[in-house]
């Protein structure tokens, strides 16, 4: 174990600790198909599709302005939306496991669907705590979330890392308790652009920088 300066991290769970796209396919091959089939919003069917694997649904219907009769579809088709097949971690993610602090992991998503993910990795394990942020459930968001945490365990915001791919999501929720981030971007989206410029890392060997 690596002993760190941060006496705690708040990880992502998609795209952070494995990639969407790698179950996308089987995952959301009905959702795809509804809105495929009904084609009430506005933008290319493969935009909405890369959007649905990077934010939450509710976001991505509100972008692409779904039909509220579309939206309320599939809605009831995520609701009950489980994943039960093998999903494998990005192979650096074992590398998190050497830190030796509190971890936690934050998502948000719909409540049946990430916590059959979180199963499937076995990441419970992992971590202190895993929680689940449900739009659809509460008004509570990662934000809160990252709040409570503190409070709870006797945190301040200079103690605590939070680490995960979505400048709009955690890294700004982070940003706004003045927690310091690291944006992991596997997939080199940011790296290099004027889009993000601050604690970027592609692989966590790179994470033990900033803890």
């Amino acid at each position: 174990m690596r002993k760190t300066a941060k006496k705690a991290i708040i990880f992502d769970l998609d795209n952070t600790i494995y990639p969407v796209s790698s179950i996308a396919g089987n995952l959301f091959s009905d959702l795809f198909k509804l809105i495929e089939q009904d084609g009430r919003y506005i933008g290319s069917l493969e935009a909405v599709k890369d959007a649905i694997q990077r934010r939450p649904f509710q976001v991505v219907a509100n972008e692409f302005d779904f039909n509220q009769e579309l939206t309320a579809k599939a809605l009831e088709v995520l609701s009950v939306l489980e994943y039960r097949s093998t999903i494998r971690p990005f192979e650096d993610y074992q590398l998190t496991k050497e830190l030796d602090c509190l971890k936690f992991l934050v998502t948000t998503g719909f409540t049946n669907l990430q916590w059959s993910k979180i199963k499937q990795l076995e990441l419970e394990k992992d971590f202190e705590a895993c929680f689940v942020v449900d739009p659809a459930k509460s008004d509570l968001t990662k934000k809160n979330i990252f709040a409570q945490i503190m409070v709870k365990y006797n945190l301040s915001s200079k103690e605590v890392l939070v680490v995960g791919d979505d400048i709009h999501s955690e890294i700004k929720a982070g940003r706004e308790l003045g927690i310091e981030t690291v944006l992991y971007d596997y997939a080199g989206k940011h790296t290099h652009t004027s889009t993000y410029n601050d604690n970027v890392i592609s692989n966590f060997d790179k994470l033990i920088t900033f803890v």
